[in-house]
This record gives structure tokens, sequence and C-alpha cells, in this order.
């Protein structure tokens, strides 16, 4: 697996969504070292970043209308961060396999 982000881009991200009053996002991630999936949470300040960064191998935002689905989209093309839309939200990508082409939101 290859890097995508780095611990300045998690904190861009950790930031942009504390922020947003407008949406009440969920999210869970993925561990790249055991594939472990979190259970969802929507908090953003602490929980997000407990245990650092570094092994985050995605995650993924879920959002409940069109709505916030366009707030969050526009929001994740401000930053600029590699993932993908998915049928319930967002998956912004930490590791990417090797060789692997990743598209920026």
């Amino acid at each position: 697996m290859q890097p995508v982000m780095n611990n300045t881009k998690w904190r861009e991200l950790q930031t942009a969504m504390y922020e947003l009053e407008e949406v009440d996002t969920r999210w869970r991630t993925r561990c790249v070292d055991n594939g472990f999936v979190s259970a969802w949470d929507g908090e953003w300040f602490y929980h997000f970043s407990e245990g650092g960064y570094a092994y985050i191998e995605w995650v993924e935002i879920r959002v409940e209308s069109e709505r916030e689905r366009e707030i969050v989209l526009s929001l994740l093309k401000k930053i600029h961060v590699p993932g993908e839309v998915t049928e319930h939200g967002f998956k912004v990508f930490g590791y990417v396999p090797v060789g692997q082409t990743v598209e920026y939101l």
C-alpha cells in the first residue's frame, strides 16, 4: 500500500468536517494494518484523530440527503482529497494499492 494522504491533509479534512455546522455527518475508518472497520461515529474533534492518522486506509463519510451530499462534496473538492463518491456518501483514501491510480474529489 502507498500513502496518498499526510497528517496535514487529514487535519484539514477533520477541521473542515468539524466546522461544518449545517450537516451532521457520520464517519467510519478502516485500519491499513489489520482491516478493522470502526463503528460509525459522529464526533470529528477528538475521536477522529484519536491514535493519529497513520493507520487510516480510508474514511467513509455518510450523508443523509442530496442537500448534504452537495454540501460535503463541495467541501471535499475545496480541500482536494483522494476519494470517490459512494452510494451513501464518500470515501476518502489514506492508502491505495501500489500502482493503483486514484481520483481526487
